[in-house]
């Protein structure tokens, strides 16, 4: 079997090669109209408790999603905690006032689904799933983790543990340690700069302070719940109504958000060693647009054109005609107070210096260098097809009207992305370009073998150190 996938991947690359070579037919029929997902038809509701419900009713398909978001994520941690909102998502079905771990977790088995957890940036979410017609004991279960969590002290202990087995394993993976080393890089003092927890964190975390993170942030004022599938509107609000609607609201004051970040980071390099490595991990990130600034679909158009698709300029250049790496990528993420633009590439420890070189070329060419009309046309339909492909699963649709809720935007945000990006001209994604991807507003992670890392880069007159 071994051999015979070696030989189909072979196959593979020969075809493709030889694709790339010859010439596409003449006669091939052009493009058909592109289509930009449509938003969701939205039932939006507030109860009397403060809680806002999106409810999304698609008949057919026998699930439902949901997704339950509050503001206050991992920048939201105590200093001396970073990372605590990581084993709360962790530990956060472990256990209820009225439930066990068991018990939960066979409760929402029973409905058909399961439940998931994420601490990000700005917020937590939970998610789950079940059978339409289970909703009464799936909503059951779910509205108890989000109002009546326990977090078990030996539950707890057990989270810890798995959590910094976890962390250690991620330690030891390069891309891992570039994320971390970049986000101090960018954001330095901001809160933002968290992107795990430290294994000293866990050790020092009390489930007394689970609690007390937990009673602050999950309040139904400060809150999201997302339904979508196969429901009624009108019945789907009075379950909800039933199980959420005595959910009272604390004393004390929300969270107040994370203050916008105001300060350029350094055009500096980062050296994280990891001795006797045979490649270099290059990270090259710099602040970019939030969601709903003007210029966003601009940037993720540009951005797709310089490195965000596989027939991209950085791509075609340092893997298709260099062989310096399999997979460089290049990603446009934002959160609430700030966004970032990441080019990544793991590359042989000999070519280290070149891809820098390449990579600051293809930054600085796309400021210089007009998209063509194909580079437009296969950005925008890249962009606009991946959304509309991610939108299929029910869960993902969930998820993206969580996300916009959290930076402030409403459900029609997901049919005004598709159709701004279509509408995005060369001039919009040349003044993007401009403002954000010239290679001197770059801030560079290298993790690798700590001399062949300075050697490599040296000649590029960039300060140097390493990480702490």
């Amino acid at each position: 079997m071994r051999a015979l996938t070696i030989c189909f991947a072979a196959v593979l690359i020969t075809t493709n090669v030889t694709a790339e070579k010859a010439p596409l037919p003449k006669d091939l029929p052009a493009y058909g109209p592109e289509i930009p997902p449509a938003a969701p038809h939205v039932k939006a509701e507030k109860l009397q408790n403060g809680l806002t419900v999106w409810l999304v009713s698609e008949p057919g398909f026998p699930k439902i999603s949901l997704a339950l978001v509050v503001k206050g994520g991992l920048a939201a941690d105590p200093q001396d905690r970073p990372g605590l909102s990581e084993l709360l998502a962790k530990t956060i079905d472990q256990g209820t006032k009225a439930r066990n771990a068991k018990q939960v977790a066979q409760g929402l088995q029973g409905a058909g689904g399961d439940l998931k957890a994420e601490a990000q940036k700005d917020s937590i979410v939970v998610s789950t799933s079940f059978l339409s017609k289970k909703v009464g004991t799936g909503l059951a279960v779910f509205a108890d983790v989000a109002q009546n969590a326990a977090f078990p002290a030996d539950e707890v202990a057990l989270g810890k543990r798995n959590a910094i087995d976890e962390l250690k394993q991620e330690e030891s993976e390069p891309s891992f340690l570039a994320s971390r080393a970049m986000a101090k890089a960018l954001y330095g003092d901001h809160p933002y700069h968290v992107t795990a927890p430290t294994e000293e964190s866990l050790i020092a975390s009390a489930p007394e302070e689970l609690r007390e993170v937990y009673a602050e942030r999950f309040r139904p004022d400060q809150a999201l719940l997302v339904a979508v599938g196969d429901f009624e509107n009108d019945k789907m609000l009075a379950e909800v109504k039933e199980r959420f609607g005595t959910w009272k609201v604390p004393a004390n004051p929300p969270l107040a958000a994370p203050a916008p970040m105001t300060t350029e980071p350094q055009h500096s390099i980062t050296i994280v060693p990891r001795p006797d490595s045979v490649q270099t991990t290059l990270s090259l990130g710099m602040l970019g647009p939030v969601r709903n600034d003007a210029d966003y679909e601009a940037a993720a158009v540009a951005n797709a054109i310089y490195g965000g698709t596989f027939g991209s300029r950085l791509v075609t250049n340092i893997r298709e005609d260099k062989g310096y790496t399999y997979s460089p990528s290049a990603r446009l993420r934002t959160y609430r107070a700030a966004g970032t633009l990441v080019t990544q590439a793991d590359v042989r420890n000999e070519v280290t210096g070149p891809t820098l070189n390449e990579i600051n070329y293809e930054l600085n060419r796309l400021v210089t260098t007009s998209p063509t009309n194909d580079e437009m046309t296969q950005a925008e339909r890249f962009l606009v097809g991946i959304e509309a492909i991610r939108l299929q699963l029910r869960g993902r649709v969930a998820d993206e009207l969580a996300s916009l809720w959290v930076a402030g935007l409403t459900p029609e945000a997901i049919g005004d992305y598709g159709r701004k990006v279509m509408n995005t001209k060369a001039g919009d994604v040349n003044a993007a370009a401009r403002k954000y991807f010239p290679a001197a507003r770059t801030t560079i992670v290298a993790v690798g073998e700590e001399k062949v890392v300075r050697d490599a880069l040296s000649p590029f007159g960039i300060p140097m150190q390493v990480s702490k």
